[in-house]
């Protein structure tokens, strides 16, 4: 109190002079405390917490890897890791053939985006890396970007042809671009929470659009099967103009490459059958991608194809790996919305394949962690001359079979790559095209099997079967960019279809319970005496409102807006009869006060209905049909939110069946879609919230007790 007052004084001027009041104000403070030890450790303790978990939210690894049981896990890892390694080497190889890039850029792709997952991702069995849907997606960027009509020369003054060493360099930094790009979409869309994005993307949709991305696969890889060289077609209908060409080409076929083609698929599709119908007694799957690519490779060394029978090959691999590489910032805007719908498409096929092993092993999936996963991979692996990658199904398959149980896998699989690219690499440069091409096209077994979804979706719904094929049509005709939008945009028509549509039901109740069914449905469902009950299978917005009053007064049995028009001209009749007759009245009354009482004296008539209210004119009154109800029950269960358009209809409906003296009751409203009501100004004197409950019954119950306190009310006048 002392340090307080001297404060005071010490900050007064000198002539001011304090009062009492001042005085004893000062002596209530208290001195300033300093903060405890024990709090600043709890501050401290709360920012180092919350460090240390968003450390292990954007770093997984951490959480898991301190507990991971060695002795239980490792050696499945490792078997599982070697396995998918094997997978990888020829797939990369293909799918970058198939990205019309150098075979070199499938093992980048295959190496360093499966490293960095490690430390990213939250699925234990995925098999991260090039996948033949987004290679093809990106395939077609390259083929309409940097076509290979701009790299060509003369040679010899005469003949022209492609300078391949430019027009891969030129490809190489247009796809670490779009990778990039890719990568910042799914990074962003992660930090942003917006993983809920792919839930656009339904499963009959996806489905579909990599069935149709499968015949993209097929038609680009038959000319290495044919061995005829073609020109490059991007745009829409370019599926159909690659094929024209392919069949005017057929005479020009090379035998040779051909017939390597049709035995390396022959080969590759007994060995995988023998695969899947032992695959409980082998320990591993035979690797036969990577035998036939080690054996093809040999005897093109050994025989010379290329030399003797003109079959292609894939050519020089440099061995090694590049220093990163900033991209080229000024694609940007030419692959902007490629990138976007790689990012989507990728990512669906991740979380989706990552949702199902997560389910059947018993741990979670963080879906915003994985888009962040992916991103980091595709960002940072853009750097590095890497193609875009997603999950691929048939290598996760495995890795699950073979006994992988984490991340490590991956970590093992990429390490298997390393040594590739470092070491042995350069030994496939007598690889012929065509072998790459028939494992691309056995590997697409899986996604053309998908055709028989037509069949279950015929018979389980005709909407989803819409969906699959209008996505199915569109990306064949529209290339794989066009048809993803023109696909989504349908699947969302769809929606606002179904919701606009909705099913309409009257309710009934099941004798001695509170559960009310569709009477058109459920015999045992009796509509309540004088109560319709009326119920919509979806919420209520302004694209459906209207329809939901239009069923609502057809379910009721009776023409409302009919019935209400008779009735305004029936008023608007007796109304001019009223006045007829008081007029006349007023005649009379004069007439009579002329002749009978003389000048001077007037006559005051007292009435007793003079002054008093006349009775408000009803149905019966008028002599009008009146409903067979006397109550209309609304069921909101449904509906999860509500706009202006629908409050401004719903007060019509109010106002409707109040003029046919039918009440209007509304049961099962959610609270958030009450407080839109109340915000939407829906109640007023004539509708308050008297006339909401929390449930069907509950209403029924209401209206039936009021039924029996009218009933009493009339009795006891009588």
């Amino acid at each position: 109190m002392g340090m307080a007052v001297e404060m005071a004084l010490s900050h007064r001027a000198p002539h001011e002079v304090l009062s009492e009041a001042d005085l004893e104000e000062l002596a209530q403070r208290k001195p300033p405390t300093k903060p405890s030890l024990r709090s600043c450790l709890h501050k401290t303790r709360c920012s180092v917490s919350t460090a240390k978990s968003l450390l292990f939210r954007f770093l997984p690894f951490l959480r898991w890897i301190p507990r991971y049981p060695v002795k239980d896990w490792l050696l499945g890892d490792i078997v599982s890791g070697f396995s998918v390694g094997i997978m990888h080497l020829p797939q990369g190889l293909a799918y970058a053939l198939l990205a019309g890039l150098p075979p070199v850029t499938g093992l980048y792709s295959s190496f360093y985006p499966v490293f960095l997952y490690f430390f990213f991702g939250t699925s234990r069995h995925n098999s991260m890396g090039p996948f033949a849907v987004i290679s093809v997606m990106i395939g077609s960027v390259t083929d309409s970007l940097v076509p290979s009509e701009n790299f060509m020369e003369s040679v010899n003054g005469s003949n022209m042809t492609v300078n391949e060493a430019r027009r891969d360099a030129a490809r190489v930094e247009l796809v670490a671009t779009i990778t990039v790009l890719t990568g910042i979409f799914q990074v962003a869309l992660g930090l942003l929470q917006f993983g809920f994005v792919v839930t656009y993307l339904s499963d009959p949709l996806v489905r579909g659009y990599t069935t149709a991305a499968s015949v993209h696969v097929l038609v680009s890889q038959l000319k290495n099967v044919f061995g005829v060289s073609l020109g490059e077609h991007s745009g829409p209908l370019s599926l159909f103009m690659t094929f024209i060409e392919i069949c005017q080409k057929l005479p020009q076929t090379n035998v040779g490459t051909l017939v390597t083609a049709i035995i390396a698929m022959v080969a590759i599709f007994a060995v995988k059958e023998f695969n899947h119908q032992f695959a409980s007694k082998l320990p591993m799957p035979i690797p036969i991608e990577l035998i036939t690519i080690i054996v093809s490779t040999g005897i093109s060394y050994g025989v010379n194809l290329n030399a003797k029978f003109g079959i292609s090959v894939v050519g020089h691999i440099p061995s090694g790996l590049k220093p990163p590489v900033v991209p080229n910032v000024s694609y940007f805007g030419q692959v902007v919305g490629n990138a976007f719908a790689i990012a989507v498409v990728g990512y669906a096929i991740c979380i989706s394949l990552g949702k199902i092993f997560a389910l059947k092993h018993g741990y979670k999936v963080d879906s915003n962690q994985e888009l962040i996963a992916l991103g980091l991979c595709n960002f940072l692996g853009g750097f590095f001359q890497c193609f875009a990658i997603s999950c691929s199904m048939s290598r996760s398959l495995v890795q699950e079979s073979t006994g992988g149980n984490s991340q490590v896998a991956g970590v093992i699989s990429s390490l298997v790559i390393l040594v590739t690219i470092l070491k042995i690499g350069e030994l496939f440069r007598d690889l012929p095209k065509a072998i790459l091409a028939a494992i691309i096209i056995i590997n697409l077994k899986g996604m053309f099997k998908q055709f028989s979804d037509i069949r279950t979706l015929w018979k389980s719904n005709q909407v989803d079967l819409m969906v699959w094929i209008v996505t199915f049509v569109a990306t064949l005709m529209l290339n794989l960019d066009i048809g993803l939008g023109a696909s989504v945009a349908f699947g969302l028509l769809t929606v606002i279809f179904r919701t606009q549509l909705p099913r309409y039901s009257i309710l009934g109740r099941i004798s001695n319970t509170d559960v009310y069914r569709d009477v058109a449905e459920y015999q045992m469902a009796q509509e309540v005496p004088g109560v319709k009950i009326f119920r919509s299978s979806s919420t209520l917005y302004f694209a459906n409102v209207e329809l939901y009053a239009e069923a609502l007064k057809k379910k009721s049995g009776i023409n409302v807006d009919r019935l209400i028009e008779k009735k305004k001209k029936a008023l608007k009749k007796l109304k001019k009869q009223q006045k007829k007759a008081e007029k006349e009245k007023a005649k009379r009354k004069k007439d009579t006060e002329d002749g009978e009482n003389g000048p001077g004296v007037a006559v005051i008539e007292l009435s007793g209905a003079e002054g008093s209210t006349p009775p408000k004119p009803t149905l019966r009154t008028l002599g009008l049909p009146q409903p067979s109800f006397h109550a209309i029950i609304l069921d909101f269960s449904p509906v999860s939110f509500v706009d202006t358009v629908s409050i401004k209809i719903l007060k019509n409906i109010f106002r409707d069946f109040h003029e046919i003296e039918a009440d209007v009751f509304i049961a099962g409203c959610p609270g958030p879609v009450l407080a839109q009501l109340e915000r939407g100004n829906f109640f007023s004197s004539a509708i308050t919230k008297h006339c909401f409950f929390p449930s069907v019954h509950d209403a029924v119950l209401h209206i039936s007790g009021e039924q029996c306190q009218t009933l009493v009310d009339l009795s006891t006048r009588m």
